[in-house]
């Protein structure tokens, strides 16, 4: 399932940085995308917005996600496997949101 994504580290140790990569794969459990940015690692916590169409577009879906695994392809790419962990949003008629508010 070839979709856009946004991928963002969620933890503060690592540098911030917004990553736009193409699903190569996708399940409900989790994805697998391609991107030239090396500094994925396992373990690694993320915000990703699956699909991604624009940063306003209330159809989004934000969920954390974790890194497990990084696989070094041809040219200077990587395949990133996410396992996704929890929602933080749904989009418009969806489920209700999992996110505190106060």
């Amino acid at each position: 399932m070839a979709r856009p994504l946004r991928v963002r580290p969620s933890e503060p140790r690592d540098k911030h940085f917004e990553d736009f990569p193409v699903s190569i794969n996708a399940s409900k459990d989790g994805i697998y995308f391609t991107t030239k940015r090396a500094s994925y690692y396992p373990g690694m916590r993320l915000f990703v917005t699956f699909p991604f169409t624009s940063a306003h577009d209330p159809m989004n879906c934000e969920y954390i996600a974790e890194v497990l695994r990084v696989d070094e392809q041809a040219k200077g790419m990587f395949g990133v496997a996410v396992s996704l962990k929890m929602t933080m949003n749904y989009p418009s008629g969806g489920l209700p949101n999992t996110t505190t508010q106060g």
